[in-house]
């Protein structure tokens, strides 16, 4: 069990890949904190973890907004302890059309979600890993960050730019031994 005594925040976790990630930590011995914008996502994921005998908790937030993450960074640590690893999951993508047809709103909401809650949930953990001066923080980006996708304007830009905000923080958090990685599917 890898990470037995860790404690982990998933972004995300309420389904898909999150769900997974939140899921495999649980097996690998992490206490998990599982976010999702929905409760009831959140608290399914957090109650599978809980019957195989796992500890989780269920945290309702947008990771856009900064007062909700900071709710959550901070009820992580007081409900378990400890937040050792991030992992950045929350991510939505937008309605596939040519740049000139998209909405300026469906821009602005993707970026809030992606970049910007990726930015938030890293400021408000990298502050408890500093003190403690240890941990882990991985970005789920995008293979679109590298290679862009014609007609997801919003969301390969977002996925380049948490891609880019990775080595960013990796360079800027290694001297408090916070590891800072992206994982691009």
């Amino acid at each position: 069990m890898r990470f037995t005594g860790k404690t982990v925040l998933v972004t995300g976790s309420g389904r898909g890949i999150g769900q997974a990630i939140a899921l495999g930590f649980a097996r690998e011995g992490a206490a998990v904190a599982v976010n999702a914008a929905h409760l009831a996502t959140a608290e399914d994921t957090a109650a599978q973890i809980r019957t195989a005998g796992g500890r989780a908790i269920a945290i309702e937030a947008d990771v856009a907004d900064e007062g909700q993450v900071n709710a959550m960074v901070a009820r992580t640590i007081a409900d378990l302890g400890a937040i050792d690893i991030l992992v950045n999951n929350a991510g939505i993508s937008q309605p596939i059309m040519p740049l000139v047809d998209q909405s300026t709103a469906d821009w602005d909401r993707v970026v809030a979600i992606n970049l910007r809650g990726t930015y938030l949930c890293s400021k408000a953990a990298a502050k408890w890993m500093i003190e403690k001066r240890a941990g882990k923080i991985v970005n789920i980006a995008s293979i679109a960050g590298l290679t862009g996708q014609p007609m997801r304007t919003a969301y390969a830009t977002s996925k380049a730019a948490v891609i880019n905000l990775t080595m960013v923080l990796a360079v800027e958090l290694a001297r408090y031994d916070i590891n800072v990685n992206a994982v691009l599917p």
